[in-house]
C-alpha cells in the first residue's frame, strides 16, 4: 500500500469483558483483510495478539496488543484490550489515544462488568462507542435479550443496525438494516459474505428500523430535516453516511452489530461500516493540551502540514530490543532520525527507528503521519504519559490517570544480594505497567507491591523471575497500626543517674501527658519555671520524648495524638547532660504512657463497591464479617453501590472475594479514611504477636 492519509486512518480500540471474544475477533479483522495467512486459535497459542508466555499459558489477555492492517484505500490502527478487571489499566491507556471503541459483548452472557467498565473509560474520553455482540454461533446466544440489556443501561441511543436470522450453531446469515439486505456469510472463516433480499417475515422489522434511524438523522439538521419531507420521508446514502456519521460523533446513536468472531461471520461488515462511518483523526475531537510552565489550555488541532507531536501510552521492555515505546502522532508527522523534545522531562530525545507493529511483529516506517500509531525504540528517558513535539509547540497532554491499587502484598528476596535486581525489575515492570506500584516502607520494613488484584500481582511475580531472574517470596504485609492514649497523667516521674567513675550521668523531669483529637499529632510544651531544668536541657527531654514516640511502649507502633508537657525536674551541676535529660524524657514517656489507658489504632478505609442488585446481600454479610459498617447505598443503573468503611487489616483479599461471591460482576474502590480504635479482643491479639516478634529477635 502506498503513502497512508490521515482522512484513511480508523483508530478503534476493541474493548469488552474476558470471554466476549475480543481477540478471536481482532484475529478474525487481520484474517479477513489478509494482514495473516490463517486464523489463529487461543487454544494452541497462535493469535496475533495474545503472544507472550503468560497468555499462551493461561489462554486470557493481558496485555492491550497494537495492531494494523489495510483494507482497500484505508488503514486500521486497533488495540486488542484484556477484558479481565485486573487489567484495566490497558483499557484505559488504550482507550486515551483511539477514535472509535468497538464494545464486545457476548451474546449469551450480556451486558458483564467488563463492558461497563470499557463503556466508562470510553465516555471519560470522548471516544465514539459501536457496540459488538459476538459469539452469536454459541448454542446459548439470545441477540434479543442482549439488546434490551443494552438499551436498559444505556437508552435509547442504542440502535440496531442489524440482527441476527438465525443465531446459535448454524449463524451465517444477518439483517444489515442500512444496506437493507440480508448477508450470507461463507463459514470457512475468510468472512466473504453474498446480499440476498431480506427475508418476508423480517422484512417490515428492517423496514421499521430503516426508517428509525433515517428519522433520527434527519431530526437533528434543519437541511437534512428539509430534505427527508422533500424526498418522502427518505434519504440519500450520502446524506445518510453524512448524517450517520455526525450522531454517531454526537453519541446520539451508539450502534448495534452482529458477529461470529471464531468464523469471521459479520467482521467483513463491521470493517466496511468502520471505514464508512467511524472516524477519522481529522474528523475526531482535538486532543487538550497544557501550555508548558502555564495553566493554559490549547487545542492540538490533527493538522498533517502542522507542528510535529506525539504522545506515548504505552512501553513495554523487549529482550534483545530494550524499551519500546508505543505513540500516537497528534500533529504533524515523524520521520526516522528526527529530534524532539520530551516536554514533560524538558529533554531531547532521537527517534532513531519507527515501527508499525502487528502483536510483536514489527514493521520498518520512515514516517508516522497525524493519528499513525507507531513504536520506537532506545529512547533515553521517555515513559508512558509524555509528550514529545517540535520547537513551535511546547505543550503536554494530560496524563491517563490510571486507576487506584486493590491489592498490596510484601516480598522479600529468596536469595541474598538480589536487592538491587530486585529493584531495577520492579521499576521496569512499572514502567510497563502504571497500575503495579511499588515502595519500601521503613516503618514496616518490607517492600510492598500493590496492584489490581491477586492475578495481575502473580502475573508480576512470574515476570520478575523469568525477565529479571530473580526469586521471590510474597506475605502479607503489616499492618500500619499507631498507639495513643486515651486519659491524662498529671504527673510522671524518671531520674536517670548513673556513676561509673568521672563524670556521672543525672537527669531528673516531670512529665504531663494527655490525649490530643484524633489526627491532631503529637505536641510538646515546656511549662518548667524557676530554672529547675536548665533551658538548654529542654530540647533534650523533647528529643527522648520524640525518639520514644517512633515504637510506642504498648506494641512498638508509632505513638500519635499525644500532648507532652515537661512541667518540673533538677539537675546536677556536673553531671546533668543533654543525653542524661534525653533518657530521662523517652523513659519518664514510657512509663506514663502505659499508665495512661493506652489503646491501639487502626486505619479504616472507605471502600465503594458496585455489584448487581441479586448479590447485595451476600456483599453486605461480607463486609459485615470483616469488621465493615455500611454507611450507605446508591443505584447506578442496572448496579447497586454499597458504601462502608472497613479496617485495611481485614480488606487483605477482598478483590478476590468480591469477584468470587459477585461471579466477577462486583468490583470496588478503596481510600484511607482515618485512623480508629481497635476492639480490645482483636488488640490483644496484636500485642501478643508483636511481643513474641520482639522476643525472637532478641533471642
Amino acid at each position: 500500500m502506498g503513502n497512508i492519509t490521515p482522512e484513511k486512518i480508523r483508530n478503534i480500540v476493541i474493548a469488552g469483558h474476558g470471554g466476549s471474544g475480543k481477540t478471536i475477533l481482532s484475529e478474525s479483522i487481520l484474517y479477513t483483510t489478509g494482514a495473516v495467512n490463517r486464523l489463529g486459535k487461543i487454544e494452541d497459542g497462535s493469535t496475533a495478539s495474545d503472544y507472550s508466555k503468560d497468555e499462551i499459558a493461561r489462554k486470557i489477555s493481558i496485555n492491550s496488543s497494537v495492531l494494523n492492517t489495510n483494507w482497500e484505500d484505508y488503514k486500521l490502527n486497533f488495540i486488542d484490550t484484556p477484558g479481565y478487571t485486573d487489567f484495566t489499566g490497558a483499557v484505559k491507556s488504550a482507550l486515551r489515544i483511539m477514535d472509535t471503541a468497538l464494545i464486545v459483548v457476548n451474546a449469551s452472557e450480556g451486558v458483564e462488568v467488563g463492558t461497563e467498565i470499557a463503556v466508562g473509560y470510553a465516555k471519560e474520553y470522548g471516544g465514539e462507542i459501536c457496540f459488538v455482540v459476538n459469539r452469536l454461533d454459541h448454542e446459548k446466544a439470545n441477540f434479543e435479550n442482549t439488546l434490551n440489556q443494552l438499551r436498559d443501561f444505556y437508552g435509547g441511543h442504542v440502535a440496531e443496525l442489524q440482527f441476527p436470522v438465525n443465531e446459535g450453531p448454524y449463524f451465517d446469515r444477518i439483517v444489515d438494516v442500512l444496506k437493507m439486505k440480508m448477508l450470507k456469510f461463507a463459514t470457512d472463516g475468510k468472512g466473504e459474505y453474498t446480499e440476498h433480499e431480506i427475508p418476508d417475515g423480517l422484512l417490515d422489522k428492517a423496514k421499521m428500523l430503516h426508517q428509525e434511524l433515517i428519522e433520527i438523522v434527519a431530526e437533528e439538521d434543519e437541511e437534512l430535516m428539509s430534505r427527508f419531507f422533500d424526498e418522502g420521508g427518505t434519504l440519500t446514502e450520502e446524506e445518510l453516511i453524512e448524517g450517520l456519521s455526525r450522531e454517531i460523533k454526537a453519541k446520539k446513536i451508539l450502534p448495534v452489530f452482529c458477529t461470529a468472531g471464531a468464523l469471521s461471520i459479520g467482521t467483513r461488515s463491521l470493517i466496511e461500516f468502520i471505514c464508512k462511518y467511524c472516524p477519522s483523526p481529522l474528523d475526531a475531537a482535538p486532543f487538550m493540551a497544557k501550555k508548558v510552565d502555564s495553566d493554559e489550555y490549547v487545542e492540538v488541532i490533527s493538522d498533517p502540514k502542522g507542528e510535529p507531536a506525539i504522545f506515548v501510552f504505552k512501553t513495554i521492555s523487549e529482550p534483545h530490543v530494550g524499551e519500546m515505546s508505543f505513540f500516537r502522532v497528534l500533529s504533524g508527522s515523524v520521520n526516522t532520525g528526527v529530534d524532539l523534545t520530551n516536554r514533560n522531562k524538558n529533554k531531547v530525545e532521537r527517534l532513531t527507528q519507527i515501527f508499525q507493529m502487528n502483536g510483536k511483529n514489527r514493521k520498518e516506517l520512515t514516517t508516522a503521519v497525524t493519528g499513525d500509531i507507531g513504536a520506537v525504540v532506545k529512547l533515553k528517558d521517555t515513559h508512558v504519559n509524555n509528550t514529545l513535539s517540535g520547537k513551535g509547540l511546547a505543550v503536554t497532554i494530560d496524563p491517563i490517570i490510571f486507576p487506584d491499587s486493590l491489592i498490596e502484598q510484601a516480598l522479600t528476596s529468596k536469595q541474598k544480594g538480589d536487592e538491587d535486581k530486585i529493584a531495577g525489575g520492579l521499576s521496569h515492570l512499572h514502567e510497563e505497567d502504571p497500575t503495579f506500584l511499588f515502595h519500601f516502607d521503613p516503618e514496616l520494613g518490607q517492600t510492598i507491591i500493590s496492584g489490581q488484584g491477586e492475578l495481575h500481582l502473580n502475573i508480576i511475580i512470574n515476570r520478575l523471575k523469568e525477565k529479571y531472574g530473580v526469586d521471590v517470596n510474597i506475605v502479607q504485609p503489616r499492618i500500619p497500626f499507631r498507639e495513643t492514649i486515651k486519659a491524662k497523667i498529671e504527673s510522671v516521674e524518671y531520674k536517670h543517674k548513673k556513676q561509673s567513675g568521672g563524670h556521672g550521668q543525672f537527669g531528673h523531669v516531670f512529665l504531663r501527658l494527655a490525649p490530643q483529637k484524633r489526627g491532631v499529632g503529637f505536641e510538646f510544651a515546656n511549662e518548667v519555671v524557676g530554672g529547675a531544668i536548665p533551658t538548654k536541657f529542654i530540647p533534650a527531654v523533647e528529643k527522648g520524648v520524640v525518639e520514644a514516640l517512633v515504637k510506642g511502649p504498648l506494641a512498638h507502633y508509632p505513638v500519635v495524638d499525644v500532648k507532652v508537657t515537661v512541667h518540673y525536674g533538677s539537675y546536677h551541676d556536673v553531671d546533668s547532660s543533654e543525653m542524661a535529660f534525653k533518657i530521662a524524657g523517652a523513659q519518664a514517656f514510657k512509663k506514663g504512657f502505659l499508665d495512661a489507658k493506652p489503646v491501639l489504632l487502626e486505619p479504616i478505609y472507605v471502600i465503594e463497591v458496585t455489584v448487581p442488585e441479586a448479590h447485595m446481600g451476600d456483599v453486605m454479610g461480607d463486609i459485615s464479617s470483616r469488621r465493615g459498617k455500611i454507611s450507605g447505598m446508591d443505584n447506578n443503573g442496572k448496579m447497586q453501590v454499597i458504601k462502608a468503611t472497613v479496617p485495611l487489616s481485614e480488606l487483605h483479599d477482598y478483590a478476590t472475594k468480591l469477584r468470587s461471591i459477585t461471579q466477577g460482576r462486583g468490583i470496588f474502590k478503596r481510600k484511607f479514611s482515618h485512623y480508629e480504635e481497635v476492639p480490645k479482643e482483636v488488640e490483644t491479639k496484636i500485642i501478643a504477636e508483636s511481643q513474641k516478634e520482639q522476643a525472637e529477635a532478641h533471642s
